[in-house]
């Protein structure tokens, strides 16, 4: 029984892609609050380390069950197993984390330091670190990253308040500057994920939509009905030429 509760929780992550990439389904189910701090060690870029705060329906969910100890509190020990299930299934997704140097896609390697807590307040927080397979130089020019789901089955977003750190070691005159998705590249990239995962000349769910502007004709998915981005924001992260 404890298992099935840990893979049910975790299915919501682990399954995200397959069951959001219909267009009746191209609405989001789980929401995520997103927070980083990009990692420098000896003059390179070498990860990133992530905590998503999950909503509080997923939250419910996920530690159903897992209070072993039955104090009504929920430690990093009891909640274990169900982090590495969550870090398990999200392998096959990119831990919807997709980072580059210009236009060329970096890649990560498994993720490392990975723990969920959970707070008084009723909510659960996943931290793990992403590092890069390759590090990449600190003062190069381009890299940026985004944290999304292409089926829009999650909702990312990053935190209202400092979402986004330069950790120690980052050059002098680097910061970190946060792109909002741009409305064309939305359409498109929403598209192109839907056709991929439904096979060519599908369609995508906004099929007809005018690549210069919002309106469209046609079905029109959940995620540009309710104005959110499937795409998610850019984070940049930018130094000052010497």
């Amino acid at each position: 029984m404890r298992i099935i509760k840990l893979v049910r929780a975790a299915g919501v992550l682990a399954a995200a892609f397959f069951l959001g990439a219909t267009a009746a389904n191209a609405h989001p189910h789980v929401w995520v609050t997103s927070e980083a701090t990009v990692l420098y060690t000896n003059g390179t870029i070498t990860g990133i380390e992530q905590a998503w705060t999950f909503d509080e329906m997923y939250t419910a969910t996920a530690i159903e069950g897992l209070d072993t100890n039955g104090d009504g509190k929920y430690d990093r020990k009891e909640l274990a197993e169900l982090a590495q299930v969550n870090i398990d299934g999200l392998k096959e997704f990119d831990y919807f984390t997709f980072a580059k140097l210009g236009d060329a896609p970096l890649k990560f390697k498994p993720p490392v330091d990975y723990w969920l807590n959970y707070t008084d307040k009723g909510i659960l927080t996943l931290h793990f670190t992403l590092p890069l397979e390759k590090p990449v130089s600190a003062d190069a020019t381009g890299f940026n990253f985004a944290i999304y789901d292409p089926s829009f089955f999650i909702a990312f977003d990053l935190a209202p308040n400092d979402p986004v750190k330069l950790g120690a070691g980052a050059p002098a005159g680097c910061k970190a500057a946060i792109r909002e998705p741009d409305d064309a590249d939305d359409v498109q990239r929403l598209n192109d994920a839907f056709s991929n995962a439904l096979g060519a000349g599908a369609g995508g769910p906004m099929s007809g939509a005018k690549t210069g502007g919002a309106t469209t004709s046609g079905g029109t998915s959940g995620a540009a009905s309710a104005g959110l981005s499937p795409v998610g924001k850019t984070v940049a992260v930018q130094c000052a030429k010497s």
